[in-house]
């Protein structure tokens, strides 16, 4: 009789064991999709920060060269990083021309 009784608490538990294990698991699936769509829209807003924050570069470089505001300085600055990124640009583009040259010249393809 003890047996039995031993055996009958044996199945309860698993089968709460089993019952916590489905709603769990049920849980589990619905914070993957939340985290899912979470970083959705994370990478979302990202994208749409980076976006605002080039149209707003972009209006104060406007700004600035216009002199209508305070943001002169800064966009005299960045223009002259712009163009003294441009300068590098144009010498690495010399520099692979003189390269291709050296090499039509030595018979190189």
């Amino acid at each position: 009789m003890a047996d039995k009784s031993v055996i009958i608490n044996l199945e309860r538990r698993v089968k709460q064991l089993m019952d916590d294990h489905r709603r769990l698991a049920g849980l589990v699936r619905e914070m993957e999709a939340e985290l899912t769509e979470l970083r959705s829209e994370k990478r979302s807003l990202q994208e749409q920060n980076r976006d605002l924050s080039a149209r707003l570069k972009r209006k104060e470089l406007a700004e600035g060269l216009a002199g209508e505001s305070q943001n002169r300085d800064k966009a005299r600055a960045r223009v002259n990083r712009l163009m003294r990124e441009v300068d590098k640009c144009i010498a690495l583009l010399g520099g692979i021309e003189d390269e291709a040259a050296r090499a039509v010249m030595n018979g190189e393809n």
